[in-house]
Parts: C-alpha cells; sequence; structure tokens
C-alpha cells in the first residue's frame, strides 16, 4: 500500500473515531428530559394585558401612576378634561327643568279642559230641560188646537219654539264633545311633555356617564407596563392611555405536534423551567389547546424540521403561587414547558416542583 493510501485510510479512521466520541459524549453528557411519557415546548412567559383607553375623545388632564406601580382595581389612572362635558351637563340640567315646568302647565291646561266640558256638560242639562218644556207646552197646543181653544198661530209658535229647543240641545252637546276633544288633545301634549322630561332627564345621565367614564381607573389589581400618553395629550376616542399588565395571570404558550397534542387533556400538569432561573421548576395546568393545527412560528424551535404543523398549547400558572412571589414575576421570559402526557409515569426528581422562598 502506497504511503498516500496509508495517511488516506488512517485520516477516515480517525475521523470515525472522532465522530463516535462526540456522539457519545453528546449522549452522556447532554440532558434530554424525562422518557418517555413527557413532552416539551418551547416558549415565553406572557400576561393579561390590558390598555386603559378613553371613551369619548379629549385632552388627558393628569396621569396618577408612573410605569412599572402597582395599581388595585378601581384605582384612578388618569383624568381627562371635563370642561365641556360640565356645560352639556349644566344645558341638560335646564332642559330637563324646562320639560318638567312645561309638564306642569299642561297639567293645569286639562283640568282647564276638563272644567270646560263640565260647563258644556251643564249647558246640555239646561237645554234639554228647555226642550222637554217646550215639548209639554207644544203637546198641550195642539190638543187645545183640536179642540178650538187655541188659535194655529200659537199652535206654530209653540212648534217652532220646541224645534229652536232641540236644534240648541244638539249645539249644547256638540260643545260637550269639542270640550272632550279638547281634554284628549292636551292630554296627548301632556304625555309627549313627560316623555320629553324623561329624555331630559336620560341626558343628564348620558352626560354624568360621560363624565365619570373620564375618570380612567384600573380596571383590576396589575402593575402599569407602559405609559403610552402623556398629560396634555389631544386623543380620539378609544385613545390609549396606560398599559397594565395582570401578573396574577400568567401563562406559558408553547406548541407541540400532532403526534402529542392529542393525549393533552386540559388540566394536565406541567412544569416550566425557564432560561433565566433554571434552577426553579414551577408548577402549571394547561388551560387551553388549540382545535386545529397552525404553522409553526420561526420564533419557536421544533424537536423535528418534519413536523412543521404544531398545535398551541397553553399552560397557566397557578394564582396563588404568583401572588405569593407577585413582585419577581416578568413577562416575556424564555423557557421549556415539560408536560405530562402519562398519568402514570412519575416526575423525575429534576423536574420535581421548586419555587422562591
Amino acid at each position: 500500500m502506497s504511503p498516500s493510501r496509508k495517511k488516506l485510510t488512517l485520516g477516515v479512521v480517525l475521523l470515525a473515531v472522532i465522530v463516535v466520541a462526540v456522539y457519545y459524549g453528546w449522549t452522556l453528557l447532554h440532558d434530554s428530559g424525562p422518557a418517555a411519557g413527557f413532552a416539551s415546548g418551547n416558549g415565553r412567559i406572557e400576561a393579561t394585558e390590558i390598555d386603559v383607553a378613553t371613551k369619548l375623545a379629549g385632552r388627558v388632564e393628569t396621569i396618577a401612576v408612573d410605569e412599572g406601580d402597582f395599581v388595585k382595581a378601581g384605582q384612578p389612572l388618569a383624568t381627562m378634561q371635563v370642561t365641556v362635558l360640565d356645560a352639556q351637563l349644566a344645558e341638560a340640567h335646564a332642559q330637563h327643568q324646562q320639560a318638567i315646568n312645561t309638564a306642569l302647565s299642561i297639567e293645569a291646561q286639562v283640568v282647564q279642559r276638563q272644567s270646560d266640558k263640565a260647563a258644556a256638560e251643564a249647558v246640555v242639562s239646561q237645554r234639554e230641560s228647555e226642550l222637554d218644556a217646550a215639548q209639554r207646552k207644544l203637546a198641550r197646543s195642539e190638543t187645545l188646537s183640536r179642540d178650538g181653544a187655541s188659535s194655529m198661530q200659537e199652535l206654530d209658535d209653540d212648534r217652532a219654539r220646541e224645534r229652536g229647543a232641540e236644534a240648541t240641545v244638539r249645539a249644547a252637546r256638540a260643545q260637550v264633545t269639542a270640550a272632550q276633544a279638547a281634554v284628549d288633545a292636551t292630554r296627548a301634549q301632556l304625555v309627549a311633555a313627560h316623555s320629553a322630561e324623561r329624555a331630559a332627564l336620560a341626558t343628564v345621565a348620558r352626560v354624568e356617564a360621560d363624565i365619570s367614564d373620564s375618570q380612567l381607573t384600573a380596571p383590576r389589581d396589575g402593575r402599569v407596563q407602559y405609559r403610552i400618553a402623556e398629560a396634555g395629550e389631544v386623543l380620539p376616542a378609544g385613545g390609549k392611555v396606560l398599559n397594565i399588565v395582570d401578573l396574577s395571570d400568567v401563562y406559558m404558550t408553547f406548541f407541540l405536534p400532532e403526534t402529542v397534542v392529542g393525549k393533552v387533556a386540559l388540566g394536565a400538569e406541567v412544569r416550566v423551567i425557564l432560561d433565566a432561573a433554571p434552577t426553579y421548576v414551577i408548577p402549571a395546568t394547561v388551560s387551553f389547546v388549540a382545535s386545529t393545527a397552525q404553522f409553526t412560528p420561526k420564533t419557536v424551535e421544533t424537536s423535528s424540521e418534519r413536523q412543521k404543523l404544531m398545535f398551541r398549547v397553553k399552560a397557566r400558572i397557578n394564582r396563588e403561587l404568583l401572588l405569593q412571589h407577585l413582585k419577581l414575576v416578568k413577562t416575556g421570559l424564555p423557557g421549556v414547558a415539560w408536560i405530562r402526557i402519562d398519568l402514570h409515569a412519575a416526575w423525575p426528581a429534576s423536574l420535581a416542583i421548586k419555587v422562591p422562598q
């Protein structure tokens, strides 16, 4: 064998030895995690975020908190200028009082119209009495005329008086009908006046609600993450002023392949290890499993490049544990979530729960 061929053979052998050594060294030293019955996925710590925004367009008057401040639900955070709203409220109160006065005036008119109707009904009674007297006198005149004791002129006069009395009764009854129509019309006006009164009162309530909403308060306990606006800025309706993160509602989102996600149930145990604190093992539970697959995001690494479709899984950390260490909670930290997919498998010692004291 030529010297050059011997050198080539020796080089191949040495390369093979190095590859084997590296493989076994990596196998022995690399922490591959638990055996079968467990799966893992990379993710980042996230928390529920809330944007505190304006309801109406306006100018920011004051902001009472700074970034990093912890706030309680209902705590005042910022105030919007309400000069225009105060003017609108005064106008609404004036319109409400005007509507009340109008309703009182129309109520008095209803009473007056009812009195007019009562007077018209009294006139009808009077006219009916006159008609009855005219009819009786006509009957007597007809009897006397047949007996020759009364002249035809008297009979004609009595008939004319009887017809006049009937016309007077009809006119009086028409006055009653007109009076009733006036009462109904005035009552309709009263209904409209009461409606205007309620509308004005609703306007007052609306403006008062807008003034109340101009005092921006914390919707829940949390920490101020960003001051998006500053005092003096004019914001549109829905303009963001602050961003609050609820550090008692923290979770890690990670992705699992279809071969694994079918074995994951809601409430399954999860252990989270953060890159920034690898000595701690944080307990969590599965709170969400996507029902449809999606392409793996570029920021998530998978164990196999062949697994292109992954399912999103969310592991929520215990609220009581978070409240105990609220000032230590940070979002955006990367880490690994280990999930037990075999309920009979025991958690290894390396994944025993260990949290800050």
